[in-house]
């Protein structure tokens, strides 16, 4: 059994586009500003919230 492109994460790692300048978009957990645009609709997360939601779902094994 081989595993050709050795990726075992399933997750979804689309971001939005990272915002050229204010305003930005609030992070959805904390209400702090994000790097995203405030156009953007969707979930938006901070680069804290962003780092522990990445630790959280992150794949073990």
């Amino acid at each position: 059994m081989s595993d050709d492109d050795g990726d075992y994460c399933l997750i979804d790692t689309a971001r939005p586009p990272k915002a050229d300048g204010p305003p930005y978009a609030e992070c959805v957990l904390c209400r702090e500003p994000t790097e995203y645009p405030e156009s953007y609709k969707g979930i938006t997360l901070c680069p804290v919230c962003e780092w522990q939601e990445a630790q959280r779902t992150a794949c073990s094994g």
